[in-house]
């Protein structure tokens, strides 16, 4: 026992230093539960959505609302996470999306719900997701400081594609023997293991502004979005992540649509599927965080933006189900990969001052960029079936790519991501 525990001690101090800190593994642990209850009800909401409306272009809609606040809002959210504390503002965020959860899986236990209830909830869910994405990803700094960050992201990652893995294959089963309602009860219940996390966290909260005036608040963003346009690493990351989010991540549409039309699967095989992306993202997810001592390099998210979209093209061109599933798993590495070197990159070349609106930003374009993404995925799959969307999406995110590395690379990415703003 005792031999384990030291080598338990040596595997914290040399791969994962981010766990040494109290803060940051009562908030990790308390995201690995909520997690797997987030993949369960999205899983079960996308299924829900198909049987409902057997319509690829109403599954992108109901993506669409449900980011289409970050789209508008996000600009807005920054100022507020730079002004008040950040571990408030998730308790207050997370409250909400369990309520949201509860009301979702009553409707379906009593045979209520319907396709415009589950618009209207998304809507809901995107309005709180919109502050909540921002401040969780700014506020893991707070927690372990810039030496652990990357790890710190990286380990964050993982539990996230953890979720991805276990939350799908336990939803495909559940609704298959139980029906959708369980799934969402057991997302809400999640929740009180994250915000039990948040609770017992103990971190310093700087003096803020908490009095917010209109001509502030625009003063701020644009000082924010100066900032940014003044940084090239954090400005070409983000326009990169602004492309590919928006060609080349919509597996929330593509995915059911190609495993119900192409493929011929049911929720089970759906929820498999999906797992499958997460375990490769898993994977990815640790590599990073072994290598983080070596810092974020732009080689990683030029090769992980690359193989995103070629694995992409070669989904597209097959039909196979086990094949799919290797696919997707190498697309989820990829994504990850890209994605986790992203986000490094934009917070150790931010100035804490701006950390906030930086991160907002950032957000704007992974996650508020899906509706035009979730739409444009949608349609093209109702024209053209989802494997030939695969094939667009990943032709258009490889160009963009090769642009960026034939005209950016030298004068932006290839200094590294060597500055660490104070």
């Amino acid at each position: 026992m005792k031999s384990l525990l030291i080598f338990f001690d040596k595997l914290v101090d040399t791969t994962f230093p981010a766990l040494r800190h109290r803060n940051f593994r009562l908030f990790w642990f308390g995201q690995m539960i909520s997690l797997i209850g987030t993949w369960m009800q999205n899983i079960g909401q996308d299924w829900l959505v198909l049987k409902l409306t057997n319509s690829a272009f109403l599954l992108g809609v109901v993506s669409a609302l449900q980011f289409l606040p970050v789209l508008f809002l996000s600009l807005f959210a920054g100022v507020i996470i730079d002004r008040f504390p950040k571990r408030k503002i998730l308790i207050f965020t997370q409250s909400c999306l369990m309520a949201t959860a509860l009301v979702l899986a009553t409707l379906t236990a009593f045979n209520l719900i319907n396709y415009w209830e589950i618009l209207i909830l998304a809507t809901i869910m995107g309005f709180v997701n919109t502050v909540d994405n921002p401040t969780r990803q700014s506020f893991i700094i707070d927690l372990v400081g810039k030496e652990d960050l990357m790890n710190a992201i990286s380990l964050n990652s993982s539990i996230f594609n953890a979720a991805r893995i276990i939350g799908p294959g336990i939803a495909g089963v559940l609704i298959g023997l139980l029906g959708y309602a369980l799934c969402f009860y057991l997302n809400a219940l999640s929740f009180i293991a994250v915000i039990t996390g948040l609770v017992l966290i103990d971190v310093k909260i700087s003096k803020r502004r908490t009095i917010l005036q209109k001509k502030e608040i625009i003063s701020d963003i644009k000082e924010g979005l100066l900032y940014i346009k003044n940084t090239p690493i954090i400005l070409a990351t983000i326009l990169m992540m602004a492309v590919l989010s928006t060609f080349a991540i919509n597996f929330n549409v593509l995915v059911p649509v190609f495993a119900k039309n192409t493929l011929n699967q049911n929720s089970t095989g759906y929820g498999f599927l999906m797992s499958s992306m997460g375990v490769g993202a898993l994977i990815g997810a640790l590599t990073l965080a072994t290598l983080s001592k070596k810092g974020a390099k732009p080689f990683y998210i030029i090769m992980g933006g690359f193989g995103l979209c070629l694995f992409q093209i070669l989904i597209g061109f097959q039909s196979y189900y086990w094949l799919t599933t290797v696919l997707l798993a190498l697309s989820g590495f990829s994504m990850i990969t890209f994605s986790a070197s992203a986000n490094t990159t934009v917070q150790l070349n931010s100035n804490n001052k701006f950390r906030g609106r930086v991160m907002s930003v950032y957000s704007l374009v992974f996650g508020g960029v899906t509706p035009i993404g979730a739409l444009y995925a949608g349609s093209l799959a109702e024209k053209v079936g989802a494997h030939m969307t695969f094939i667009i999406s990943g032709v258009i995110g490889i160009i963009y790519i090769l642009y960026v590395v034939l005209f950016q690379y030298k004068h932006t990415f290839s200094r590294g991501i060597i500055q660490q703003a104070e």
